[in-house]
């Protein structure tokens, strides 16, 4: 697990919009992990929320696409604010 690798995540979801699409398409918490961990990305929640407090809301924002899950600790386009 890296903050390097949870940086290339966010990296990869700002700069690929199929890539972003998909792991926003995923209906669970799960789901998402496996298939970010598919595509060679290995962070934990932490690592995600202290490279996202290294950004603005709005950044997090423009990286998702319009929305911030904190579910999974990463942003997600789609997905509603806050815990469920």
């Amino acid at each position: 697990m890296s903050i390097e690798s949870a940086k290339a995540f966010l990296e990869r979801l700002k700069d690929d919009e199929d890539f972003r699409k998909s792991v926003g398409e995923l209906g669970t918490a799960e789901e998402r992990m496996e298939y970010v961990k598919g595509a060679g990305f290995y962070f934990t929640k932490e690592e995600m929320e202290d490279v996202k407090s290294e950004f603005s809301y709005e950044d997090l924002e423009n990286v998702a696409g319009g929305a911030v899950n904190k579910v999974d600790g990463f942003p997600m386009q789609g997905q509603a604010i806050g815990k469920t």
